[in-house]
């Protein structure tokens, strides 16, 4: 994952480079009466003989940042005398505007503010929302994104700091920021050009990246962000859906449930009529903007709209936030966007230095239903990276670009370069790649995870652990990886070592090879924190003498035949051992068994459709998708194999599935469902997920112990869902901490054959569970913006030994 990370470190260490370019015009400011200093709201602020510009909040605040400046401003309301204010195109400027009031008579007038227009204008756009939309429709178009990240908040305290004393000459290229008034430093840039093509209906969502420049990284499934499948706003859907927040649209159907409207201008942009609106919202801290659009009256179709995050709205480390857009007409009736913008101010209070993240998207050469290239359509992922993309010269990005970049944009691409060969910026990226992804580099070796080097248990005492893997450097095509481990107290050594290779990343085709030996939970959940973790050793409710040694040697094959679609073919040999606590004695009364062997055949099916991924050279990350889901697995056993003992068949199904619920948050559904055919053992059964930790397993059943339900048929059913404050935010003090409202209930219902039962005793506790197995839970996360705990009430099978029916558990979890 180094190439992935790399891109979040030049975050710290680098800047913009002297080139002479186009440049910015910004200027933020206030408009005040003259005669009270009071401050003047939905006061029209524009550049002399443009369209472009805002108008004032209700503070009286407006900023402007564009390329295309005139050389002097337009402040104009009703019931004030008009004014035009000279500026300084090119540069940054702060600006007290004070208007004069005056009398005079509106002989007539076609509109007037109020609130009974605009309620009708609100209504006509809604009613036409639906053919207005650029997403009903089916086009092709060239599009350019930009996004670009800054370090923001830079004051001489920062510029003081002994971790920048080999960088000083960056502070050469601090500008400031209209929007927020704060002083930032440019410190990574991307742009790419592409070919989009989009489908309404069936959906069709297709992207050719023609050429892509990323500073400091030359990493291709890096280059498939920065198009522009994965930068969607659009105005037009009832809820804007960033950051797991769904903020509602200043147009939602509901619009006028949650803003007041105010019709404050009408003028010709063009030769189309339009009405300005302003919106703010009717409540603190609702998923709401303020801002204002402007909005053609014959076709009711969005011309321009610039909206601002409204204040205390229950989300982390968003400081500020600011989404503009602008319509082109394509004919009479349809409006399509020309250029988008969105804008974000990540900071944990106003005051300390954090990032500004901006993002420009721009359309052209726009063609409404065209005929879709039968080699894009048939592409088996939704973006493509043209060969040769990330080396497109230096004359084919300036005549591409829709714009000229500033010098300070240009200047970043060689900066970022020269930064990246600095010795101490190297060090700096090795310590914080340890911290990230737990491995410190070391030539061609990475130690870690370090979380793992010590650890406690009742099998073993005191564990003891050393581990790495080859990195990057060493190969790009194999990775090996080794452990070793010893307990004091079992005074036994554990190792294991393993091999993969990345046939090819993208789509991804890899082999692996693997072998251990060392102790193991069966019945934990894949996500619960694994026993050597040092974590778990200190948050376990019960001493742990439930861990079982196990000996195995697997291998995969894993091929991805598109994105959304993979195979995944495992083959496994595997020993378990019994322990005093964990005893193999047959119903029957004959001797102990001495281990359980197995020899299986896995072939796992994954798909979900719309998948997206960060990877590295082996790694990769998902981002998620809107679409769910679904795992299947068909296992074989088969008896005589390499000493196998058992013959059998277990099929397995897993669904998941994430989806928005606005306004009432998001929710996640698990359904899993299996069943084994064949006479097994307990270890080789459904021994469902326990958690006998304090930490939170959204994947285990909390209140359950380990081995106390196995099952070889068997349904769970598994619903979270998170208010994002629905309910917390309606009491005046508890919004302030932004804590945020999430409920659970999870079901579990299997049972055992009368083979099963009667094939090796059942350690004390574990048993079917015929009889349902429920439990519930209500929490608060967002505590101090990482923390979120939950009361966990179990509400059937009260009589088993060693159960809490209530309990609280705690998560560790970063959310915005």
């Amino acid at each position: 994952m180094r190439n992935v990370f790399k891109i979040f470190a030049v975050l710290a260490f680098v800047c913009a480079a002297n080139n002479s370019f186009g440049q910015i015009t910004k200027i933020r400011g206030k408009v005040v009466d003259s005669s009270t200093n009071e401050p003047i709201p939905y006061v029209n602020v524009s550049f002399k003989g443009t369209t472009v510009g805002t108008i004032t909040s209700e503070s009286g605040d407006f900023f402007i940042e564009t390329r295309t400046a005139g050389d002097s401003l337009t402040v104009s309301f009703v019931g004030y005398a008009p004014k035009q204010i000279k500026i300084r195109k090119g540069a940054y400027q702060e600006l007290k505007v004070e208007l004069d009031p005056e009398s005079i008579e509106l002989a007539g007038v076609i509109v007037k503010p109020g609130e009974s227009q605009s309620t009708r204008i609100i209504r006509n756009i809604i009613k036409n929302k639906d053919k207005n939309n650029p997403s009903k429709l089916s086009y092709y178009c060239k599009s350019y994104n930009k996004v670009q990240v800054d370090l923001n908040n830079i004051d001489d305290d920062v510029k003081k700091r002994k971790v920048f004393n080999q960088f000083k000459f960056i502070w050469n290229y601090v500008d400031t920021n209209a929007i927020t008034g704060k002083t930032y430093l440019p410190i990574f840039i991307t742009e790419s050009l592409s070919d989009y093509y989009y489908q309404s209906s069936p959906k069709l969502e297709k992207e050719i990246i023609r050429a892509t420049k990323i500073s400091g990284v030359n990493n291709e499934s890096v280059a498939q962000f920065t198009g522009k499948v994965y930068q969607n706003i659009n105005i037009y859907d009832n809820y804007i859906n960033i950051f797991d927040q769904g903020l509602v649209s200043p147009i939602a159907n509901a619009g006028m449930v949650y803003y007041k409207y105010m019709l404050v201008d009408s003028t010709f942009i063009g030769n189309r009529w339009c009405y300005q609106i302003s919106f703010k919202p009717k409540r603190k801290m609702e998923p709401t903007f303020t801002g204002d659009f402007w909005v053609n009256d014959s076709t009711w179709a969005i011309v321009k709209v610039q909206m601002r995050l409204a204040d205390m709205v229950n989300l982390n480390f968003v400081n500020d936030m600011v989404a503009s857009a602008e319509f082109t007409p394509l004919n009479d009736t349809l409006w399509f966007p020309k250029q988008m913008m969105l804008f974000v101010d990540f900071n944990l209070t106003d005051k300390t230095t954090g990032f500004f993240g901006s993002k420009t998207t721009s359309y052209d050469n726009v063609v409404i239903n065209p005929t879709y290239p039968e080699e894009v359509v048939s592409m088996p992922s939704n973006v493509q990276v043209q060969e040769g993309a990330l080396n497109q010269e230096k004359d084919y990005w300036e005549k591409s670009r829709p714009f000229e970049l500033t010098d300070k944009e240009q200047g970043i691409y060689t900066m970022v370069d020269s930064i990246q060969q600095v010795p101490m910026y190297k060090t700096f990226i090795d310590i914080i790649n340890m911290f990230i992804n737990y491995y410190y580099v070391v030539g061609y070796v990475e130690i870690g995870p370090y979380y793992k080097t010590y650890s406690f248990n009742e099998i073993e005492g005191n564990r003891f652990r050393v581990s790495g893997r080859t990195s990057n450097k060493f190969s790009k095509k194999w990775m090996v990886s080794a452990f070793a481990a010893y307990g004091d107290k079992d005074d036994r050594f554990k190792w294991g070592v393993s091999s993969l290779h990345m046939i090819n990343k993208n789509p991804r085709e890899a082999f692996n090879i693997e072998y251990k030996s060392d102790i193991e939970q069966l019945g934990q959940s894949p996500n619960a924190l694994t026993e050597d973790n040092i974590l778990t050793s200190f948050l376990r409710r019960n001493p742990n003498n439930k861990l079982t040694l196990v000996k195995e040697f697997s291998t995969y094959y894993q091929k991805e035949w598109f994105t959304g679609l993979s195979n995944k073919l495992t083959l496994n040999h595997r020993i378990v051992y019994p322990t005093v606590f964990i005893p193999f004695n047959p119903v029957d009364g004959s001797d102990p068994l001495k281990s359980i062997t197995t020899s299986t055949i896995t072939l796992n099916t994954r798909w979900i459709k719309n998948e997206s991924f960060v990877a590295g050279e082996f790694e990769r990350v998902s981002l998620g998708s809107d679409w769910p889901e679904i795992n299947l697995n068909i296992t074989k056993g088969f008896k005589g194999v390499l000493g196998s003992d058992v013959d059998f068949w277990k099929l397995h199904l897993n669904y998941y599935h994430k989806f928005n619920i606005n306004p009432f948050g998001y929710a996640r559904l698990i359904v899993d469902a299996g069943k084994i055919f064949g006479s097994i053992p307990y270890p080789l059964l459904q021994l469902h997920e326990g958690n006998e930790t304090y930490a939170f397993d959204r994947y285990a059943f909390n209140m359950m112990n380990y081995y106390e339900f196995a099952s070889d048929q068997y349904a769970s059913l598994y619903l979270e869902h998170h208010f994002q404050g629905f309910f917390l935010n309606r009491f005046p003090l508890i919004r302030r901490l932004k804590w945020r409202e999430v409920v659970t209930g999870k079901f579990l219902i299997g049972s055992i054959n009368s083979e099963n039962k009667n094939n090796l005793v059942f350690p004390d506790g574990l048993g079917d569970v015929s009889k349902p197995y429920m439990e519930f839970s209500a929490g608060v996360e967002n505590i101090f913006k990482v923390f979120r705990v939950d009361a966990l009430w179990r509400t059937t099978h009260l009589d088993n030994p060693n159960i809490e029916p209530f309990g609280i558990r705690v998560g560790l979890q970063i959310i915005f």
